[in-house]
């Protein structure tokens, strides 16, 4: 039977786009997002790095490589830009608004609580157990004082980061072709896909990048799974948030995105051995959160 009874929920999401849901409708919307994201960007950088005057070019590498609080605050507040392509793409090709892609917005914020709540204890207890550390001593990065004060802005940043990719992904994409095709195949798998080639990145990461891809798309789907159970998006965001404040405010690697973090890992992402020795424990991590978050939900 399809859906399956377990994503009877997801009907939440796809009927209210039935209306508009022709292929052409969800190209044209993609191309929009892409379009006003960029040129949102695009208006915002320039406008920035011309008032730097003298210390654009500072400023500039520093976004580059995401190494200063200041850098990676742009960086991940400038993720909302695409959340307004999101919605012009809604309006214009599919006569929708921006709401409904998350779903019943009370039952989607308390699904949201209920879901972190269930990952801050299950995250306490893994780093709490044996075996500590990650091979090699971690690496000062942000002084405790200061990383204490930026924390509620870099939890607001991540959090905005994670809303952008999972209304994208797990809202309008998904949703979309769900109210286009009745088979989960198609509609979770089309968006983790992307999701996932989204993460590939052969310069940055060398031999791992196909496996880094590999984790995204079975991350992407498993986002929609929670999604489809759930009829929000909420756990996807609780879940991706979770993961994202483990590896850019609590402990990042040294050569990507690292302005916010108090710890560095004692390896790179271009360290391909160390990196692929530690993606099956990441991937357990990955698990772990996806069944924690399952039964959070379940009513």
């Amino acid at each position: 039977m399809w859906p399956p009874p377990a994503y009877r929920a997801h009907r939440a999401l796809s009927d209210p786009a039935r209306e508009k849901a022709e292929i052409w409708r969800l190209l044209i919307g993609l191309v929009l997002v892409a379009g006003v994201a960029l040129l949102c960007n695009q208006v915002f950088y320039e406008t920035l790095l011309s008032w730097q005057g003298d210390g654009a070019a500072d400023l500039a590498g520093a976004l580059l490589r995401g190494d200063t609080p200041v850098a990676m605050y742009l960086l991940l507040f400038s993720f909302g830009f695409m959340v307004v392509g999101v919605a012009v793409a809604l309006r214009v090709a599919h006569h929708r608004g921006l709401g409904g892609v998350f779903g019943d917005l009370s039952l989607c914020v308390s699904q949201f609580r209920d879901v972190l709540i269930v990952l801050v204890v299950v995250n306490l207890v893994i780093f709490a157990l044996p075996p500590w550390g990650m091979g090699a001593p971690l690496e000062p990065n942000l002084a405790p004082g200061l990383w204490a004060l930026l924390l509620p802005l870099s939890l607001l940043a991540v959090l905005v980061q994670v809303s952008t990719e999972e209304v994208l992904f797990r809202g309008y994409i998904q949703q979309q072709l769900a109210a286009r095709f009745r088979s989960p195949l198609i509609w979770m798998i089309v968006p983790a896909a992307l999701f996932g080639a989204g993460h590939y990145m052969p310069a940055e990461v060398g031999s791992n990048a196909g496996l880094i891809a590999l984790w995204a798309t079975v991350f992407g789907l498993l986002m929609a799974d929670l999604t489809a159970r759930s009829g929000t998006i909420g756990p996807a965001i609780a879940v991706h948030f979770a993961n994202n404040v483990t590896a850019i405010v609590l402990i990042s690697v040294p050569d990507q995105l690292s302005g916010l973090a108090l710890y560095h890992s004692p390896f790179a992402l271009g360290d391909e051995a160390a990196v692929r020795a530690w993606l099956p424990v990441d991937f357990g991590f990955m698990l772990v959160s996806w069944l924690a978050a399952r039964l959070a939900i379940r009513r």
